[in-house]
């Protein structure tokens, strides 16, 4: 993180991760239903392993956007915890405010299990959207302080997130549907089209352009992509890093990924927007 000038990252832990596997094309998949209580026990788990990178290992929880500022002025790497996937509420509300007691900021609302929240992509539609719990989710997400994300999420159940919202919603990992500068189209499933990222921007927020590209300069082209669709002012870089083929494998490769987006004609302005500033703008929004 220091190599590369960076001063926060969101560290998402995966609930259903027990339960995933590789489909024959090389994507993600489920590979079963839960065990009761399964997915709530590994997210437990992982929360442990979040306080033990905090005690031993030099990073810093940012729980406020006053701590992300710190953060940046110290330059001292901090983590935003969030999850991918709220799996292991299994319909107890109670177990979000445990999540934030905890030092989660960040909450998206489904992944690849089917929950009571929502419909997700390549899954089967089940709730035809967003659930009444699904809203009542959100609202007590801006109750108690954190950013609601819709990743994975159907293009229905995003819109609908968007009519509940009073917050600026973020859609952390993704990228334009029919991308030409996209390395590959397995993932074609993931991407959304500009009516579903225009529904995010309505509400401020802002959509992530993960790192699936060949190079950092296919790269800035997916992020223009998307911001031919919504505006600079509503995209950042997306989440899901470490993936292949992908352009972002070290956060060391941050650096030379901002000098890429001044070569390939963002400004000095617009690339701060980008890397940071637009997030920024939605975590004080919905945090604090």
């Amino acid at each position: 993180m220091r190599a590369g000038s960076l001063a926060a990252v969101c560290l998402s832990e995966i609930p259903d991760e027990p339960l995933l596997g590789r489909n024959a094309a090389g994507v993600a998949c489920l590979t079963r239903l839960p065990r009761l209580g399964e997915l709530y026990k590994h997210h437990l788990e992982r929360l442990a392993w979040a306080d033990e990178m905090v005690a031993h290992h030099g990073l810093q929880r940012a729980l406020t956007a006053a701590d992300l500022e710190s953060a940046h002025a110290a330059g001292h790497p901090s983590m935003i915890g969030g999850v991918e996937g709220l799996d292991f509420m299994e319909g107890k509300l109670e177990r979000l405010e445990e999540a934030h007691q905890r030092g989660i900021r960040s909450a998206q609302l489904v992944h690849f299990t089917p929950n009571d929240i929502g419909d997700f992509q390549m899954g089967v539609v089940t709730h035809e959207g967003l659930t009444e719990f699904g809203a009542e989710v959100i609202r007590d997400c801006h109750r108690l302080g954190m950013i609601v994300d819709v990743a994975h999420a159907t293009e229905r159940t995003a819109k609908a997130a968007a009519k509940v919202s009073t917050r600026p919603l973020l859609l952390s990992h993704t990228a334009l549907a029919g991308s030409k500068a996209m390395a590959s189209s397995r993932l074609a499933a993931r991407c959304v089209s500009p009516d579903h990222a225009r529904a995010i921007a309505e509400t401020g927020g802002a959509v992530g352009i993960w790192a699936i590209f060949a190079d950092l300069d296919k790269y800035v082209e997916g992020l223009k992509e998307m911001a031919d669709v919504i505006g600079v002012d509503h995209i950042c870089v997306g989440t899901d890093q470490q993936v292949a083929p992908g352009a972002l494998q070290d956060y060391a490769q941050w650096v030379n990924l901002i000098a890429a987006m001044l070569r390939g004609g963002f400004t000095s302005e617009e690339a701060g927007k980008i890397s940071g500033g637009n997030y920024m703008r939605i975590f004080r929004a919905a945090v604090g």
